[in-house]
This record gives structure tokens, C-alpha cells and sequence, in this order.
């Protein structure tokens, strides 16, 4: 694994490449292997996120047999699967659990000063997406693509109190128990 890392140095495109104003960030790159009649051939499988800083992310995966082209193939898949995910201040509305096969997340909305208190493949997603204080753990599976699926899985369910507020008929105020 070390002399993958070695190999892969300056060729992996990190930030912000492609001038749209999107962060990048590589997850996990997997180094894979087939077995044919005459050998083994070699393969990459890159996961990598992308988001604009404003709750704005996707994940993308590629795979092909070098790595540039593998974490390409996957930033361009990243960039067409983006969902858009409603913040507060830099941070959650509400605590959030996402599933995904044997990984489950669990997201708390966390005060100013906190930072991004998250493991690996969840940190590298809420930094793409413009969160700065959050607290996040991941119980079950550590799988990166499963984690980033969970994680994903969670932010869509998040709602707004004014999403709440329009589904039970009621005014934010009474959502948010400011109404007296």
C-alpha cells in the first residue's frame, strides 16, 4: 500500500481543479485484481466526494487500470449525482441517523468553535459540503463506501423546521417551541 501511495503523488487531482468552484476530495482508492489464463491483470477502484461548500455534495466511483483515470472517471460521477442539503449556520438542523447495509451514522448538529469531530470518509464529506461544526460517529461497518452511502442516506432525510412545520400544519414558532 505504501508504494501505491508513493506512485500515486502529484498525479491524484485534489481542491479545486476544474475551476466550477467544487472541492474535491479522494476517499479511498482500492487496488484490485483479476485473475485470467495468462496472468493477473491490475485495476484501480477510486471513491471520492464533491461539493461546493454550500450543502452541495455527491459520490462517485471509478474504476480502470490507472489511477488518474480511475479518480476522474469517479470525481465526473460525483459532480452528476449532487443532492443539495439544507444547513444551519454551518451545521445540521437536528440529529440524524443514515443506514446503509451493515454501516450506520450517526449526526448531531454540534455549537460554534466545535469543528468537524468525524471519522475519515464522514469528515471528508462534511468538509466538501460546507460543514464546520458537527459531531458524527460511525457505529457497525467502517467500509468507506458504505460509510459515505450511510452518511449521504442520512443527510437526505434531514428536514427544515419549515419543511416539519408545513407537514404537521403548524407555524415554525410552535415547531421550534418559541410560540408562547
Amino acid at each position: 500500500m505504501a508504494k501505491m501511495q508513493g506512485r500515486m503523488q502529484g498525479k491524484v487531482p485534489q481542491g479545486d481543479d476544474r475551476g466550477d468552484g467544487l472541492k474535491e476530495k479522494m476517499v479511498a482508492i482500492n487496488r484490485v485484481t483479476k485473475v485470467v489464463k495468462g496472468g493477473r491483470i491490475l485495476g484501480f477502484a477510486a471513491l471520492t466526494v464533491v461539493g461546493n461548500g454550500d450543502g452541495g455534495v455527491g459520490m462517485g466511483k471509478g474504476k480502470s487500470r490507472e489511477v488518474p483515470v480511475a479518480v476522474q472517471k469517479a470525481m465526473d460521477e460525483a459532480r452528476r449525482k449532487m443532492i443539495k442539503v439544507s444547513l444551519k449556520n454551518g451545521t445540521l438542523h437536528h440529529p440524524v441517523i443514515g443506514r446503509h447495509g451493515a454501516a450506520t451514522v450517526y449526526m448531531q448538529p454540534a455549537s460554534e468553535g466545535t469543528g468537524i469531530i468525524a471519522g475519515g470518509p464522514m469528515r471528508a464529506i462534511f468538509e466538501v459540503m460546507g460543514v464546520h461544526n458537527i459531531l458524527a460517529k460511525c457505529i457497525g461497518s467502517t467500509n468507506p463506501y458504505n460509510v459515505v452511502r450511510a452518511t449521504l442516506n442520512g443527510l437526505k432525510e434531514m428536514n427544515t423546521p419549515a419543511e416539519i412545520a408545513a407537514k404537521r400544519g403548524k407555524s415554525v414558532e410552535d415547531i421550534l417551541g418559541l410560540a408562547k
